[in-house]
């Protein structure tokens, strides 16, 4: 099985109460491909980068399984950057720059040795890109899914539903299913947003977990408690990677195989905010991922007695 993922590659510079980087590698793109490579070769990458873009986070990604042909360098611009401050308590941010750079002219096109992916990440994006790469597909991929913000909430929402009728799942956090819905209840927000299209609808709740909707199912999978959270920034992202690489690798849709797919979604989460940016996705083994899956097994796992 094979993926394609469409998103940013980028830089960022992270500020939190627990520590301050200067540029380094992020982006959306970057996030979801080195969560999935842990589960399925190849990892298909289509983006853009500038002249400024290291040669060397490419070849690592390669190194990973990651196809880079899709990735366009644009040797007269520089990479798309973003800065932000974390507050306190880690769930809110401030946004301190924002230089789209090379991501204004970002028009992506799927190379015909991407066509026949059977399965689609359509990172967060501008609605009509998300479209466009769609419908370039000859044969559409068996599961595509998709991530958006508040930001295309507010300013395109229309484009925004559009999409939501091609897409299978589509992710958001609690605060843009409600600005989606209109609705408070959690419940009720996700009855309306499925009725919009999507059949699989994942809400994140940050440290509190994720629940995923389907028809009238509901499941949810909570985040592993930990010590150390230095950096939640990529964090939804690298939830994408783990969860959908889970999937193509064992190359089940069902309701039950995306239960077990948003636990290694949320495994891999819990690996990226132990350090700044991608430097604790590049060192995690196969038996670093097993360990914390057994962790979260042990989070969940309980005996009761029924009182009579």
């Amino acid at each position: 099985m094979s993926i394609t993922v469409v998103g940013s590659m980028a830089f960022d510079a992270i500020e939190t109460p627990f520590g301050k980087t200067d540029k380094i590698v992020g982006g959306s793109a970057t996030y979801v491909a080195y969560a999935a490579s842990n589960f399925v070769k190849p990892v298909q990458q289509i983006s853009i980068v500038g002249y400024d873009f290291p040669e060397e986070e490419l070849q690592t990604l390669r190194s990973r399984g990651v196809i880079t042909n899709g990735v366009v360098v644009v040797p007269d611009k520089k990479s798309f950057f973003w800065s932000g401050k974390y507050h306190l308590d880690m769930n809110t941010r401030d946004t301190l720059i924002t230089d789209l750079n090379v991501l204004a002219d970002f028009d992506p096109e799927v190379p015909d040795n991407y066509q026949g992916s059977e399965f689609l990440m359509l990172g967060n994006l501008v609605p009509a890109i998300q479209r466009k790469v769609i419908q370039q597909f000859k044969k559409r991929p068996k599961l595509i899914v998709m991530d958006t913000m508040n930001f295309w909430i507010e300013t395109a929402l229309e484009d925004l539903k559009d999409v939501f009728t091609m897409v299978d799942v589509l992710l958001v956090n609690d605060s843009e299913a409600r600005q989606i819905s209109g609705e408070f209840s959690l419940v009720k927000a996700a009855r309306k947003i499925l009725e919009m299209g999507p059949k699989f609808l994942i809400v994140k709740k940050g440290e509190h977990g994720a629940l995923l909707f389907h028809d009238k199912n509901v499941f949810f999978a909570p985040a592993l408690p930990l010590e150390d959270v230095f950096d939640p920034t990529g964090a939804g992202d690298t939830f994408a990677g783990g969860f959908i690489g889970h999937l193509a690798k064992t190359n089940d849709i069902s309701f039950d195989s995306m239960k077990t797919a948003i636990i290694m979604g949320s495994a891999m989460a819990s690996f990226c905010v132990e350090k700044f940016g991608t430097e604790r996705l590049k060192e995690i083994s196969k038996a670093d991922i097993d360990e914390r899956i057994k962790e979260f097994v042990q989070l969940v796992n309980f005996d009761i007695a029924l009182v009579n």
